[in-house]
C-alpha cells in the first residue's frame, strides 16, 4: 500500500489526463473523474481509478485537484450538494490548477475554509507537451504550509514551481503569462509569414533565430506547427481567448495599461471567429496569412 496521499483527479482533457497519468507513475494513489467515459477509462489504464461522480472520487481523498476549463467549470465542480466541498473531508487540500480568473480563486478559498478544506490555485505553464514530459511551471497562490504540503507532488509534474502570494496570485501569474505567451505567438506568426514571403529557407531562418536573442520556449515549442502548419490542439484557441478576457479584465481592475496586448486579444477574438477555435494557439498564423493575402 501506498503511504503518498491518496488524490482526487477531476478533469481528464489535454492536460489532466497526462498529468494526473504522471501521478499514478510517481506512486500516488489517483481517482479520476471526469465527464467522458473514455477518458475515465484511460487513467484506469494507467493505473488510476475511474470514479462515477466528483462526489465519489473526492470522498476518501487526501489531495483534491481540479483542471477543468474555465471558472464556471471550477465552481460547477467545487460548489453544491454533489461537489467538493459538500463532499471532500475536512483538513483535504484542493489544488485547483485550471487557469481562471484571480477573484474566483479568492472566493473558493474563502468557502473552502469554512468546510475545513485548505486551497491552493496552481495554474500551469507548459502545454500538452510540458504536461506530458512533467516540466510544466506552476505558479501558486496560497498559504506557505499549505504549499509546502503539496510541494512534493507537485515536483511530480513540473520542474519550476513558485509560490507567488496569497490566494489568486498563482492566477494572476498565469494571466500574466498568457499574455506574453499570446505576444510572443503573434510576433512568432508574423515573422514566419515575412520570412516565407522573402523567399528566406524557413527552417533554417527559425533554427538561427532561437539561437540568438529572439530565440524563445514558444519558438522551440511551436517551430514545427509552424512549418508543417500542423494545428493540432496542445492548448486551444478558445481558451487563450478565455485567458485573454481574463488578463484584460484583470489589468482594467488594478489600473495596468495593456495597449499591445489589447490588440493581439483582438486577434486572437478574431481567429476564433474564424472557425480555429478548437485550434492550437500556434494557429494565430493562419490569421497573419489572411491578413497578407492567403487563401486559407
Amino acid at each position: 500500500m501506498s503511504t503518498l496521499p491518496k488524490v482526487a483527479w477531476i478533469g481528464l482533457g489535454i492536460m489532466g489526463s497526462p498529468m494526473s497519468e504522471n501521478l499514478v507513475e510517481a506512486g500516488y494513489p489517483v481517482t479520476g473523474y471526469t465527464l467522458e467515459r473514455e477518458k475515465r477509462d484511460r487513467l484506469a489504464a494507467a493505473g488510476g481509478t475511474a470514479a462515477g461522480s466528483v462526489a465519489e472520487a473526492v470522498r476518501d481523498a487526501d489531495v483534491v485537484i481540479t483542471m477543468v476549463p474555465a471558472s464556471p467549470q471550477v465552481e460547477a465542480v467545487a460548489y453544491g450538494p454533489d461537489g467538493i466541498l459538500e463532499n471532500a473531508r475536512s483538513g483535504a487540500l484542493l489544488i485547483d490548477m485550471s487557469s481562471i480568473t484571480p477573484q474566483t480563486s479568492i472566493d473558493l478559498a474563502e468557502a473552502a475554509r469554512a468546510k475545513g478544506i485548505r486551497v491552493l490555485d496552481a495554474p500551469v505553464s507548459g502545454g500538452e507537451a510540458g504536461a506530458v514530459e512533467a516540466v510544466l511551471s506552476i505558479m501558486v497562490g496560497g498559504e506557505q504550509a499549505d504549499f509546502d504540503a503539496a510541494k512534493p507532488l507537485l515536483e511530480a509534474l513540473g520542474k519550476t514551481i513558485v509560490l507567488c502570494g496569497p490566494h489568486g496570485s498563482g492566477q494572476t501569474v498565469k494571466a500574466a503569462n498568457q499574455l506574453i505567451v499570446a505576444m510572443n505567438i503573434q510576433a512568432c506568426a508574423e515573422a514566419v509569414v515575412f520570412l516565407e514571403k522573402s523567399g528566406v529557407d524557413l527552417k533554417a531562418a527559425l533554427d538561427v533565430l532561437n539561437g540568438g536573442l529572439a530565440g524563445s520556449t514558444v519558438l522551440t515549442r511551436k517551430k514545427d506547427n509552424f512549418l508543417a502548419r500542423d494545428f493540432t490542439p496542445g492548448f486551444r484557441v478558445d481558451l487563450h481567448h478565455k485567458d485573454m478576457g481574463i488578463v484584460t479584465d484583470a489589468a482594467r481592475t488594478v489600473g495596468a495599461a495593456l495597449p499591445a496586448g489589447a490588440v493581439v486579444a483582438q486577434l486572437v477574438a478574431s481567429l476564433r471567429e474564424q472557425g480555429d477555435g478548437g485550434l492550437d494557439h500556434s494557429a494565430l498564423l493562419r490569421a497573419v496569412e489572411r491578413l497578407s493575402g492567403a487563401r486559407i
